[in-house]
């Protein structure tokens, strides 16, 4: 059997007797009633035709054995670190965790929410910090949301310095002035003291240790920042911060980094999970997700994602940062390498980094070199040059070792965890010509000596045998609902099959311990992988160009306006400053449009949930001079494809504008239409959706941008391996996340030309089918021209609120009781339900699902009948848990059973929620979002 039909779902016998139910005489029949005949592509997609999965692994193997895996000592941000195996196979390779999608219905998302919630209390015990986020995307954006979170908080239009002290890493600085020049925001890079705090100033970004390796205390300078109403932003190594006196400790306001090294690979540059942490009076406008602590009806704890009045598609262009994901796999692998060594453990660790730099050091020191700095963690700085230089690099080369030759005069070397007594003598005999010091004294500074407490919480203190951390680890994922129990219906959000085949490289040796600035005569399979995808990218969207730089859909929104806006200035056009945005857009649309200085104007939807054609003309007219662009999804967010969209292009492109498509709907045009064949200049693409990079519970995800050729050099470039783009990087790494693009690489090569298609037309189908059957129960909102939707429908349940009460809310925790995750629960519309039921489902599960849906609504009725109460009802109460179910107290008019086992296939097989509804309000109000402050917690 090929792949095709491992990917896509039904048989074709189901296919047929899909096609029947929709009214339609095939899949041809139906792409014809769905998408607008203009835009359909008459020729099929450029790509060979799909392989096996045997075929691809051994292509792949080949491609990327092309990579020359060094010993690298390169440091600046990434280092080498060991994934202990039981995270590695239990979590990382585990589809009970990498298949979750966010923890939006926190009642089946209690595991990873624990986890979460674990990171977040180590993110603040080490930083010495009152909340942290659940992560961001990298270093050096978390860097530039710190510094836009300080611009909110203290600055103004005569306030809008922000100094970054040149010893920060040099990728971080590069991402902080890209972030900060659409934003009128002055970056001055220098060596910031207490002099140069003016009162223009309003934050400062410094590095702890710094780029040379140097330990410095910075309280003086803190607190004349504060005196200058500044806010002190602080990057730190989360290992360092074990030895470490923490930044919160010692005047600082936003503490941020990356914790790439506690058990995440190198990857060439990512999936990594970057932390940000405040001072308590920052919390309410902290970027990305929060993780707090609630209750349910019973009085337990359950968490639940926190303050989501943060949320974008709420704030829209007032919202505090267009990130709406998180690195969550990446930080419950960070969270679980805690946990598995302990404070104790942890701190051994970096003694050893820190006693083996030492040595390092010694030997250095010996053999009459000279350091820069005078104390150190795990870098040292040699100031060289000349021959000297020329012949440590010579026995580098030889030994085949890389050293970190990217700072101006001299090389640094970084150790890490991985580092042995071996590698280090070969290091200081490739450095000195001499054998390796023995002495391993500490040389942290003794004022910056950590003498606080961390990491107290029973989690990090519980499970360090493998058979116990083993245990918490499933105990953890049982609570969870990912696909391997059910399909995941949410509209808007593609959750398909994550083939294992598609897995597989990304643990490889080649793929994961690849520095991401290492030499480019040693990354030759990853350019190779990296070129063969853009051109897959650029041949499936239509366009000429393209970057896997922005590591989430969020950054490639940013990347590709960012690419308009430069365009725009490159023709003496820098005053188009206006982005058209239909009302139906995702939040981040017009959050990223605010970001890159644009002013969002909003263009009005009509009945049948199309871009309102008069509005957005007249609209396009009053701006004209100063247009910029038009974001627009498609398919619609509304779930259609709008028949009159190559005539909305062609109005913004009549006025100067460009046309930016939100890719988030890819999955309905793949082989059928084209960005390109509609009108657009660029896109984004989520590779985390359309080409199969799984959710891992909320990220990792890649956003790249594909657009036309006269949008190419305008699209991100940076220092460390993209050097010829006008523009500067939107991630810390040259091609962001880099160590997972293998999965879509697997995906299109097994796929090829033919399944893709075919994958588009059964996630078509799919989404017909479920409208039609559901129909009759719950009116689908919007439909195309000739009655289908596209690869998603939308459920109106309003006239269902009016007549029972009964909430869209209530819908979705009930279907936790049928063993379902609920869809997207209003949005784009209050009150309605989006549904996507992807390619990837058979007939069988679509049946299941609908027919759980028309079971709810039979419920639904018999309040509508009075024959349920309109507030205590089975809707109302759900989800029930095992414990509600068999409490010695049952006072709820309807049975037991009836709550657990709604349908009898349920008896065979049941999901338990873990908590029952809970209650946000209360958590909001009573926020707690570190796991020191419900020390019973870990034993439930």
């Amino acid at each position: 059997m090929d792949f095709i039909r491992r990917h896509i779902g039904p048989t074709e016998g189901q296919v047929r007797e899909m096609c029947k139910v929709v009214g339609v005489t095939g899949l041809s029949d139906l792409i014809s009633k769905t998408i607008p005949n203009n835009i359909r592509c008459s020729e099929k997609l450029s790509l060979a035709e799909g392989i096996s999965e045997e075929a691809a692994l051994r292509e792949l193997k080949e491609k990327m054995s092309q990579n020359e895996v060094r010993r690298s000592y390169i440091g600046m941000g990434y280092y080498g670190t060991n994934v202990p195996p039981v995270i590695q196979r239990n979590i990382l390779e585990n589809p009970g965790w990498y298949t979750q999608y966010t923890p939006y219905q926190a009642e089946i998302s209690q595991g990873r929410l624990e986890a979460l919630l674990n990171f977040q209390t180590m993110v603040c015990d080490l930083s010495g910090m009152d909340i942290a986020n659940a992560s961001l995307l990298d270093e050096g954006t978390a860097a530039a949301e710190a510094m836009t979170l300080a611009y909110r908080a203290r600055g103004n239009d005569q306030k809008n310095v922000f100094l970054v002290s040149s010893a920060c890493f040099p990728q971080t600085i590069d991402v902080v002035v890209t972030r900060a020049e659409p934003l009128g925001i002055k970056v001055k890079v220098t060596s910031p003291d207490a002099q140069s705090i003016n009162d223009s100033v309003f934050g400062v970004l410094f590095q702890y240790p710094n780029i040379y390796g140097e330990i410095r205390n910075y309280e003086d300078v803190s607190k004349v920042a504060h005196e200058k109403s500044a806010l002190m932003i602080v990057a730190a190594d989360p290992l360092a911060l074990t030895l470490l006196k923490p930044p919160g400790e010692w005047g600082a306001d936003i503490v941020c980094g990356s914790t790439q090294r506690f058990g995440v690979p190198m990857g060439f540059g990512g999936p990594h999970a970057a932390y940000l942490a405040v001072k308590d009076e920052f919390k309410r406008s902290m970027p990305g997700r929060l993780i707090g602590m609630s209750k349910d009806p019973m009085g337990r704890p359950g968490l639940r994602l926190a303050l989501q009045t943060r949320e974008q598609h709420i704030r829209r262009e007032k919202a505090t940062s267009n990130i709406c994901t998180a690195q969550v796999l990446l930080s419950i692998m960070a969270s679980m390498y805690a946990v598995y060594h302990g404070p104790k453990g942890l701190r051994q660790i970096a003694q050893r980094v820190n006693g083996y730099t030492t040595c390092l050091a010694n030997s250095i020191k010996e053999a009459g070199l000279q350091l820069k700095n005078s104390n150190w963690f795990d870098t040292l700085f040699i100031e060289c040059d000349g021959k000297v230089r020329e012949e440590i690099l010579k026995r580098a080369e030889a030994g085949k070792i890389n050293l970190n030759t990217l700072i101006p005069n001299g090389l640094a070397v970084s150790i890490d965890e991985t580092v042995t007594e071996r590698d280090l003598e070969m290091l200081a005999a490739v450095i000195t010509g001499k054998k390796a010091s023995k002495m391993r004294d500490s040389m942290l500074p003794t004022d910056l000596v950590r003498t606080s407490s961390y990491l107290t919480h029973p989690s990090f203190n519980s499970y360090h045998s493998e058979t116990e951390f083993l245990r918490y680890v499933t105990k953890l994922q049982s609570k969870d609902l990912s696909l391997c129990q059910s399909m995941i219906p949410l509209g808007s959000c593609t959750m398909k099959l994550n083939a294992t085949a598609e897995m597989v490289p990304v643990t490889w040796n080649e793929v994961g311990n690849v520095h991401p600035f290492a030499p480019a005569s040693q990354t030759k399979g990853y350019q190779s992988l990296i070129k063969d995808l853009e051109d897959m990218l650029c041949k499936v969207t239509g366009f000429d160009a393209c970057s896997l730089q922005p590591n989430a859909g969020s950054q490639g929104e940013y990347a590709g306006l960012l690419a308009i806006r430069g365009y725009h200035m490159s023709r003496g056009e820098g005053h188009r400053n206006i982005c058209l945005i239909p009302m139906s857009a995702h939040g981040t649309n017009p959050a990223s449009a605010a970001m890159v200085g644009m002013d969002v104007v909003a263009v009005k939807c009509d009945e049948s949930g199309n871009v309102d054609l008069a509005d957005l003309k007249a609209k396009a007219g009053e701006y004209g001079k100063n247009l910029a662009a038009l974001m627009v999804t498609y398919p619609s967010t509304h779930g259609v494809f709008e028949e009159a969209i190559t005539e909305i292009c062609e109005v913004i492109h009549s006025h100067g504008g460009q046309v930016y498509m939100d890719g988030a709907n890819m999955n309905a045009q793949v082989g059928l239409t084209q960005p390109l064949k509609i009108g657009a200049d660029v896109c984004h693409l989520n590779l985390h959706k359309t080409f199969c990079i799984p959710h891992g519970g909320g990220g990792p995800g890649v956003g790249p941008i594909v657009g036309r050729a006269h949008l190419a050099d305008f699209m991100p470039g940076h220092r460390f391996g993209i050097q010829d783009k006008k523009a500067g990087p939107v991630s810390s790494a040259p091609w962001g996340s880099a160590s997972i693009l293998p999965i879509p690489w697997m995906y299109i090569k097994m796929m090829g030309a033919h399944g893709l298609k075919e994958a588009t037309e059964v996630a078509i189908l799919n989404a017909n089918y479920i409208a039609k059957r559901l129909d009759p129960h719950y009116p689908v909102l919007y439909k195309g021209k000739h009655g289908m939707v596209a690869h998603e429908c939308i459920l109106d349940l309003r006239e269902i609120k009016k007549s029972s009460g009964i909430e869209v809310e209530d819908v979705a925790k009930r279907l936790m009781d049928y063993g379902f995750h609920a869809p997207t629960v209003s949005f784009p519309v209050a009150g309605t339900l989006m549904i996507e039921p992807t390619e990837s489902e058979a007939q069988a599960e679509l049946d299941r699902f609908c027919d759980a849906m028309i079971a709810i609504r039979e419920e639904i009725r018999e309040v509508e009948n009075g024959k349920a109460d309109r507030s205590n009802n089975i809707l109302k109460n759900a989800p029930h848990t095992a414990e509600a179910l068999l409490s010695d107290k049952w006072d709820r008019p309807y049975s037991r059973e009836r709550a657990a086992y709604p349908v009898p296939g349920l008896r065979q097989y049941k999901f338990w929620p873990s908590v029952g509804r809970v209650d946000g309000v209360y958590g909001d109000k009573n926020l707690v979002c570190t796991c020191g402050s419900v020390s019973d917690y870990a034993s439930n």
